[in-house]
């Protein structure tokens, strides 16, 4: 299996369902709905989609089935940029080599384009036509997953950490409290939905719980590495930012070298974790190698 090949045939199926579930920008909400979609489709790797659908076909579903979840995972981590880049956050005004919503768009509307995706997250995973084939009690346990991945308990809770360490030297179980929950909550979720909704059963929900932990610090700690060692024009976003802000990261806590180093030990873990499972997880450990790996 080529992970290239995976990787590019999976974002086809989610930007092809997410093209078809956005209506045409007109009417007298045109402007809110072109800042949403001028944010979605910039281009993104649909990494959580893709991990939503991996996590389903390790336990030997189709990832297909999980699609409406996948698309909803998408838009949470979609509104999440939109506001992490506004000035009152990091004032950033690139991402994925464009210009920032609020850079576009003004402020007000990147903030409404942001809540429009969130909310819209959830119609999606209860929309009756894309979730007719999955058990209602199924439903509700994995959008009691998303919604606390994304919500204070998770992602926000992360980013507010975050924010308030800026500048500031902090217990490393502070900096542990921000790359768990900024990043890798949602990062857990997804995966872990996935194989939720293909009814897996609880050892194999609870390898894919596992796998997901580790992978989702490792990304975030390749996150801070490739704002070090990479540039605006690779990363599509300016770089050296973390530094910049007082940001508390793993390469600031603990040395660039030993933050490579627990990187990857995170992705043995998290590739170890999944033993239980046959080939089906196969896109699962080429995932874990390609975060530490990519270059954006």
């Amino acid at each position: 299996m080529d992970l290239k090949t995976y990787l590019k045939e999976k974002k086809i199926v989610v930007d092809e369902a997410l093209n078809a579930y956005f209506p045409d920008d007109e009417g007298p909400a045109s402007d809110l709905i072109k800042a949403m979609k001028y944010s979605l489709f910039a281009g993104g790797k649909r990494l959580r989609p893709i991990l939503c659908m991996a996590g389903a076909e390790a336990v030997g579903g189709d990832g297909k089935d999980v699609l409406a979840f996948a698309c909803a995972l998408e838009l949470i981590h979609t509104y999440s940029l939109i506001h992490d880049d506004l000035p009152e956050m990091d004032n950033d005004d690139l991402r994925r080599g464009k210009p920032t919503n609020h850079k576009v768009f003004g402020e007000a509307l990147a903030l409404l384009a942001g809540d429009g995706l969130l909310t819209e997250a959830f119609s999606m995973m209860t929309d009756p036509e894309l979730t007719k084939h999955i058990e209602p009690d199924i439903m509700v346990k994995v959008i009691g997953l998303i919604s606390g991945a994304a919500g204070y308990r998770g992602m926000v809770g992360g980013q507010v950490a975050d924010i308030q360490s800026e500048g500031r030297e902090v217990d490393f179980s502070v900096v542990e409290y921000i790359h768990t929950h900024k990043t890798g909550a949602l990062i857990i979720a997804s995966v872990t939905s996935g194989a939720m909704l293909a009814r897996g059963n609880e050892s194999q929900i609870n390898a894919i719980l596992s796998y997901g932990k580790n992978i989702g610090l490792a990304f975030q700690i390749s996150d801070d590495i490739l704002d070090i060692e990479s540039d605006s024009e690779t990363l599509g976003k300016n770089v050296g930012m973390d530094e910049k802000m007082g940001k508390i990261t793993y390469p600031r806590a603990v040395g660039l070298m030993k933050a490579k180093k627990i990187q990857s030990e995170l992705v043995e873990d998290a590739i170890e974790s999944l033993g239980i499972f046959d080939h089906k997880a196969k896109p699962l450990r080429m995932i874990a190698r390609y975060i530490i790996e990519r270059k954006k």
